[in-house]
């Protein structure tokens, strides 16, 4: 009897450990711009489950928006890292950065439909559920997703980390499907004070259903514990914000899928 109890025990602890967080590069097109981005997903369970796209820094798509990717698999998502640039562009040039985000941003249409070949691509997983579907985006990425919202794509809502934060156009005005969480850092020099009452005034113009929490003394990226590689004087790690950020992206989530 003890020798089948071990036995069976084995077996258990062997299905446990190959029971992890999977991710696969996924090749996609925008338009003729070619793409890859990735998928990571718990193979726990083979069930549907909703699906959360990951939009990255303006770096381009490197392993700190993957890592983000693979956290939300963790969680019990299938996260779907999007690319917004092509051609495997990752700097830690804020030069070329800048280049590669303005090509994007230029038009905000183009800056959507980038977004959403992504989306499409989470929303095509067998593992998803479509109507389930959330974004989150860091520093070029959470701007992303806020004009995700303003061109009212079908996700239930999204949340930006320290982002750049575009304010609502006119044309949005009773239009924002999904909710808004807006994580910023108060001392962040890139998004001046007027910048970011302009922003909550159009939200409000817009009709939105928004929120937005504010830490004190935190600058920019503070969310990435590597930061200080880039050796910008505004881009700084906060531990503290860092963690109650992420509760309150759970939080926030696990409000948009209860139903």
């Amino acid at each position: 009897m003890r020798t089948l109890i071990s036995l069976i025990g084995l077996i258990l602890i062997g299905t446990s450990a190959q029971a992890e967080v999977q991710s696969k590069a996924v090749a996609y097109d925008d338009d003729g711009t070619a793409l890859t981005g990735y998928l990571y997903w718990d193979d726990a369970t083979s069930a549907k489950r909703p699906g959360i796209l990951v939009v990255h820094e303006w770096w381009g798509l490197n392993d700190y928006a993957k890592q983000r990717a693979r956290m939300l698999a963790a969680l019990g998502y299938v996260a779907f890292a999007a690319d917004m640039y092509g051609g495997d562009r990752v700097t830690k040039d804020p030069k070329q950065a800048s280049e590669w985000m303005q090509e994007v941003t230029v038009d905000p249409e183009l800056w959507r439909q980038r977004a959403a070949a992504g989306l499409a691509q989470l929303k095509a997983s067998a593992l998803v559920l479509p109507d389930k579907t959330a974004a989150i985006g860091y520093c070029f990425g959470g701007g992303t997703v806020l004009q995700m919202a303003y061109g009212n794509a079908d996700v239930k809502g999204v949340v930006s980390f320290h982002g750049s934060l575009p304010a609502a156009p006119e044309e949005s005005k009773g239009k924002i499907g999904p909710k808004l969480l807006v994580l910023h850092g108060q001392a962040d020099s890139f998004v001046a004070p007027d910048v970011v009452a302009n922003f909550q005034t159009k939200l409000e113009e817009a009709g939105a259903n928004w929120e937005m929490d504010i830490y004190g003394g935190v600058r920019h990226s503070f969310t990435n514990p590597k930061v200080g590689e880039y050796g910008i004087e505004n881009l700084k790690y906060d531990a503290q914000a860092n963690a109650r950020s992420w509760e309150r992206m759970q939080g926030f989530l696990d409000e948009l899928f209860q139903d």
